[in-house]
């Protein structure tokens, strides 16, 4: 008979309790009940808790609220599963059941693996090389896929969890209004309360969890001043700006208003010490409220050549203002005795570094650079070269083009904010659809997580679809894995997970991917956000590797199709997802191959089509693939005129 005991008394632990009862349970189905008492003194059966209370050394976390250490020595009978919090206890238990043969392919119960086999002796001890871990919700999200994807977060070792926006409904909306799909499926929509009781739901599930919760963002430049930004990055010229704050917003070409209509690009005027003020206390009034917040972003307007001309503004750079603005913050959470930490990002209008102002305690503040501008075709290296410094401009500058130059300001900011920093990453925002051929998008996750690391940073969370699992979950296996242990073997985690997602027939699924990636290489396909010169996809020579996909796919389908019932669930769901993604890259190459001869409206006009005839799939697969995400991404191809198109 197997027993769970809890040496140390924690709502964390006592789920980590549970998922361990769980599991093992599903391993070994005939080894009867599984209990679980709370019982400091227990010397036998498992025994779960902080790694203090077992008296193992934690010296090497320099912050053990923080930083994930994973304790585990057991045999075939019990044994000990410790971590250096409680978030680490539950990291844990995954990793014990993880070295007993369990994986987590996907989120969801059909991404399960779970082998039935006894338990074995197991030991292991590391600490998480990367502090910040996680993922932030973006794309067109369900609640269902929300949910799921906390629950999936530690399971593959990722540590936090953000939420956008004090109420997300715009993603929320681009899911349940089904904006890009609406020629294949009947609208849903759910209000602004709904979703903020959504959101709270949510925030249940992460604190269960013990997971970092990084909150808002983006928003308070607006909603300090009454004006609602939960219309997201829609323009709305009935969104009323109230008369009294008006005087607060932002002026630009003389006039204070919402800049283009949308709140959420709209800044505030930072010289303004009563527009401060307000602001200041509807960042501090909200931390008081929302105690279960770990990490507080307090990020200015999105969008970039928006900061405030008036004559005052223009003393200082935003950078400057932005600084003084965070240190009234600081001070004012000082005041109310709350210790949320404060992320501030480099961003946009940001990203130059102050020449004046210093963050005045460090301690409360980590950096974020999010460098929305660069390529996805390089990762940039140690101390990276920097061609060419762009002087900043007000409302001239824009965003930046390479990612040296990022690095550049970022080291430049660390001068005068000596915090700890981790990078807001985009890759599974749509960059994943620039390589369907998976292998060199998860090479770049990788390459990007050591270069980040190399650079300073202290880890990454990632803006992104929380449907990025289309047409299997490698790239975020790669992405946790590899911020979990930098050392991770790219080919080791190939054959780990293939092997696992399609049984005997992975290698075959591997020279799948292999010649995909080879046929529509990222290096052609990928679209950068923004860029003074836009890609070049008028490429006749790729008309041959692009004709050929068709062909490729026939043949491969034709396995796929013959396994799509497999001895695993999970296998089954990765074999079926295959035969979606040939008929994907079937239609996507076509479209491409009109494309690279600088054919531009055909090539429009044929992606068009193909999206909404592969839009008919999303729900098939909609827990996996977000079809608004993929037309988002492929669209800004096709609606880029080729550069020497003829």
């Amino acid at each position: 008979m197997y027993k769970i005991y809890k040496i140390t008394s924690n709502t964390v632990v006592d789920f980590a309790a549970e998922e361990l009862k769980k599991y093992l349970r599903m391993m070994m189905p005939r080894c009867g009940e599984i209990s679980i008492e709370y019982a400091p003194d227990a010397k036998d059966g498992f025994r779960l808790g902080l790694m203090a209370d077992f008296g193992l050394d934690t010296s090497e976390a320099a912050d053990i609220a923080l930083d994930d250490i994973l304790h585990i020595d057991t045999d075939a009978e019990g044994g000990i599963i410790a971590g250096s919090n409680p978030r680490s206890v539950l990291l844990a238990v995954y990793k014990y059941l993880t070295l007993n043969g369990c994986r987590w392919l996907f989120p969801g119960v059909d991404g399960e693996f779970i082998p039935i086999k006894n338990v074995e002796a197991t030991k292991f001890h590391k600490m998480a090389d990367c502090r910040y871990r996680g993922q932030c919700n973006e794309g067109a999200e369900s609640q269902q896929c929300m949910l799921e994807t906390i629950d999936f977060s530690p399971k593959i070792g990722l540590n936090a969890y953000m939420i956008e926006f004090d109420i997300p409904k715009i993603y929320y909306d681009w899911y349940y209004n089904h904006f890009y799909n609406n020629e294949n499926r009947e609208p849903e929509p759910v209000n602004a309360d709904t979703v903020l009781q959504w959101k709270r739901v949510c925030e249940v599930e992460i604190a269960k969890r013990g997971l970092q919760f990084h909150d808002m963002g983006h928003g308070w430049n607006a909603e300090a001043f009454g004006v609602s930004s939960v219309g997201g990055w829609n323009k709305d010229d009935k969104n009323p700006v109230p008369e009294e704050t008006r005087q607060y917003l932002a002026e630009m070409n003389g006039v204070r208003g919402l800049n283009n209509g949308v709140a959420l690009n709209t800044n505030f005027c930072m010289s303004n010490p009563e527009a401060r003020k307000i602001f200041t206390k509807c960042v501090c009034d909200y931390a008081e409220l929302n105690t279960n917040v770990d990490y507080l972003h307090v990020w200015l307007a999105d969008g970039s050549k928006n900061s405030c001309e008036c004559e005052v503004c223009r003393t200082k750079t935003p950078s400057d203002w932005y600084v003084v603005a965070l240190n009234e913050v600081d001070e004012e959470l000082t005041a109310r005795g709350l210790d949320t930490r404060i992320v501030f990002c480099v961003y946009s209008d940001t990203t130059h570094e102050p020449t004046t102002e210093h963050i005045k305690n460090p301690a409360r503040f980590t950096m974020q650079l999010g460098a929305i501008s660069r390529s996805y075709t390089y990762s940039v290296e140690k101390d990276p070269k920097v061609e060419k410094i762009t002087p900043f401009v007000l409302n001239k500058s824009g965003r930046l083009d390479t990612m040296e130059e990022y690095i550049y300001h970022t080291n430049e900011w660390r001068k005068f904010a000596p915090c700890n920093s981790f990078a807001y990453e985009y890759h599974f925002w749509k960059h994943q659809f620039y390589a369907p051929g998976v292998f060199s998008f998860a090479k770049r996750l990788q390459e990007d997580v050591w270069s980040y690391r190399d650079n300073g940073f202290n880890g990454l969370i990632q803006d992104g679809s929380q449907r990025a699992f289309f047409p299997n979950g490698f790239n975020y296996f790669v992405y946790a894995n590899v911020m979990f242990d930098n050392n991770a073997d790219f080919e080791e985690l190939k054959k780990d997970y293939f092997s696992h997602a399609y049984g005997d027939q992975w290698e075959t699924v591997v020279e799948y991917f292999e010649t995909i990636d080879k046929l529509m290489p990222q290096s052609y396909l990928e679209c950068r956000h923004t860029a003074p010169v836009p890609p070049n996809f008028h490429k006749p020579e790729m008309e041959e590797s692009l004709l050929k996909v068709s062909e490729v796919c026939d043949k491969y389908d034709e396995i796929f199709k013959a396994h799509r019932n497999m001895p695993y669930r999970v296998q089954t769901v990765a074999m079926r997802l295959l035969t979606e993604h040939t008929h994907f890259c079937r239609g996507y190459a076509a479209c491409m191959a009109i494309k690279c001869l600088g054919k531009d409206e055909e090539a429009k006009e044929a992606a068009k089509a193909f999206l909404t005839e592969f839009g008919k799939h999303e729900l098939a697969m909609e827990r996996y693939y977000d079809h608004m995400m993929a037309k988002h991404a492929i669209m800004a191809i096709f609606s880029t005129k080729s550069q020497f198109a003829q």
